[in-house]
């Protein structure tokens, strides 16, 4: 008889597993996943999806959302000229500060590795992060400032171009009424009437506060009570002015003050034959003059206003002014990120490239940058997220007059949604253009991070 062999099968009692409990477990730990998540997804439902899904919606509505419109505010949005000039503004800073900022944060983060003092570099440097766009932007203001006594770029601008020229003396003054002088077709004042030599000339001029006379000015020379010398052409120059009223204008009064240091031309067929400047009582002579018919002029570099600094905050510069601005809260992310990653690069082919006799130039060129290739990529897509979305900065520095020529995408939307367009239509409609604009970089971004993880 051949034997029969049996095989026991645990029972539940005995402690097997039944067959339906790894499905009830499976399903007991993705409702617990989901209980813990569902706090989260409420939360990014009502601040994301729902607020993306209505733009979408009140994209195609008239402004008061009464009225279906279709595609016309995207119609409306790429023929309109200030939305057409964000749009234009947007893309340069795409193109420029992205690109800028991660090389920046490079070279920095680079150079941080051969200096002792490297924490206390890249704290210094990543400190503007830790100030709000609001308070960088009323910076930066300041910092733009025209008026040098404020503004710091202009001051230092001033200082540098006062101290390579001179400054004008009289800045703003003018001829009296004594109409000896005339215009002289923007090369300053020209005597009204010829001189010719052994003749003194009396110039007036007004529109210089008493208060602001050079120290070493003197009591005006009286041409009247000065014998003219044959062969020369002499004259003053003075304030045709009496502190306290009187005085007779075109006349030297005994209290009226000679200007020093006014440049002084002779000129004769339009050509200037001789130049010197006036003495502390604003007298003056040219000697050895030729017999014929003379001018007399006043430069206009004596009378010209003195240098006010540069328009930062002009059509031509405020779109450049921003953007220093935005460089330098953003320069610490930029070079932390990157030198997080140089930290982590194998030092073994850094040595191995000089141990191979390749410079520090060489050795960052072809071994550093290329390993720091995904790092640097992470960074630009990031920042390429963050300028589409740039609006403080633009709002808070750009003057009035001049913020539609640095009007980026995000303040146009909030411009014309809130700032006075009430269009809350062509507002969404931007909203839409601008979210569709940044997900190719997060979704580039996204897939990075997982190809990094797997």
């Amino acid at each position: 008889m051949s034997a029969v062999t049996t095989r026991r099968v645990p029972s539940a009692a005995a402690g097997g597993a039944s067959p339906g409990r790894p499905a009830r477990s499976r399903r007991a730990r993705v409702t617990v996943a989901v209980l813990f998540a569902l706090p989260a997804l409420l939360l990014l439902g009502a601040l994301v999806a729902y607020p993306i899904l209505y733009s979408v919606v009140r994209s195609f509505f008239d402004a008061g959302g009464h009225r279906f419109v279709g595609v016309d505010n995207y119609h409306e949005l790429f023929t309109d000229s200030a939305t057409q000039k964000a749009l234009r503004n947007t893309a340069v800073w795409v193109l420029v500060v992205p690109a800028l900022l991660t090389g920046v944060g490079l070279v920095l983060a680079v150079l941080t590795e051969k200096v002792r003092w490297a924490t206390a570099f890249k704290v210094l440097i990543f400190m503007p992060m830790a100030i709000s766009f609001l308070a960088a932007g009323i910076t930066f203001r300041l910092v733009y400032d025209q008026d040098p006594h404020r503004g710091v770029l202009n001051a230092v601008a001033v200082g540098v171009h006062d101290t390579v020229t001179d400054s004008s003396a009289y800045p703003g003054a003018r001829p009296s009424g004594a109409k000896a002088l005339r215009e002289d077709k923007g090369h300053g004042y020209r005597t009204v009437q010829d001189v010719r030599p052994g003749r003194s000339v009396t110039l007036g001029l007004v529109g210089i506060p008493a208060a602001k006379l050079p120290s070493r000015a003197r009591p005006a020379m009286d041409p009247a009570a000065h014998h003219a010398t044959p062969g020369t052409v002499d004259g003053v120059v003075y304030l045709d002015f009496v502190p306290g009223g009187g005085g007779r204008p075109g006349v030297v009064d005994p209290k009226e003050s000679g200007l020093p240091g006014v440049k002084v031309e002779l000129t004769r067929d339009g050509r200037t034959v001789a130049h010197t400047t006036t003495a502390p009582d604003g007298s003056f002579r040219f000697s050895g003059t030729a017999p014929g018919s003379y001018g007399v002029r006043l430069p206009a570099g004596n009378f010209a206003q003195p240098y006010g600094g540069v328009t930062w905050l002009g059509p031509g510069l405020i779109t450049p002014a921003i953007m220093a601005a935005y460089l330098w809260i953003w320069t610490g992310f930029s070079m932390v990120l990157i030198g997080a990653g140089l930290a982590a690069l194998p030092r073994d082919t850094l040595e191995a490239a000089r141990m191979d006799g390749a410079s520090e130039f060489q050795i960052f060129r072809k071994v550093t940058v290329p390993q720091l290739a995904p790092v640097l990529t992470v960074v630009f897509v990031t920042l390429v997220i963050n300028v589409m979305k740039v609006f403080d900065l633009v709002y808070i520095i750009a003057p009035g007059p001049v913020q539609q020529d640095a009007n980026v995408l995000a303040l146009q939307m909030w411009l014309v949604s809130f700032g006075g367009g009430n269009n809350q239509g062509l507002g969404s409609a931007i909203g839409v253009v601008l979210l569709l604009l940044v997900m190719p970089a997060m979704a580039f971004n996204i897939r990075r991070f997982r190809r990094g993880r797997s």
